[in-house]
């Protein structure tokens, strides 16, 4: 177990509030929350957070996803609990989060093209980019898991 380095909220307020921005529109984008639980808790586990996966999973709980869809998240692909849209949005989800494998393929493109619109795609990006960046923020300065407090509004 590591101790936290900093809270970074005090360190940089203004730097939050443009983190809270950008989450604020993922949240409110039209995507369904569920979804959006999904991705953030997949790149989260990618990414190795500790604090997001614990935080994340709560929310995907009170939206009513089940243990099951939870506990196989990490091999997707190999379990029928997930809708194709789900996989697309998945597999969108990873390709960004690792850029620097793969550049986001053609391939993993069409697939979330398919089953998203135009529009959508950036929404399901920026909020692939939003959790990443608190991965980063969460990792970086050792965030606690189990010690949630909302920076950007209520628990959802």
């Amino acid at each position: 177990m590591t101790k936290r380095r900093l809270d970074y909220a005090k360190a940089a307020p203004d730097a939050m509030e443009a983190m809270c921005a950008l989450q604020k529109y993922a949240d409110e984008c039209g995507l369904e929350r569920s979804l959006l639980e999904l991705v953030k808790i997949r790149a989260s586990q990618i990414n190795g957070c500790a604090y997001c996966i614990d935080l994340h999973t709560r929310e995907a709980r009170a939206l009513g996803d089940t243990e099951q869809r939870l506990y196989a998240l990490s091999v997707w692909r190999e379990a029928p609990f997930y809708t194709d849209r789900e996989r697309a949005g998945l597999a969108w989800c990873e390709a960004i989060t690792q850029i620097s494998e793969g550049h986001a393929p053609d391939e993993v493109f069409e697939q979330a093209r398919a089953q998203f619109t135009d529009e959508e795609l950036v929404k399901l990006t920026l909020a692939t980019i939003a959790i990443n960046g608190w991965n980063r923020l969460a990792i970086g300065f050792r965030k606690v898991p189990d010690t949630y407090r909302p920076a950007c509004g209520k628990f959802r």
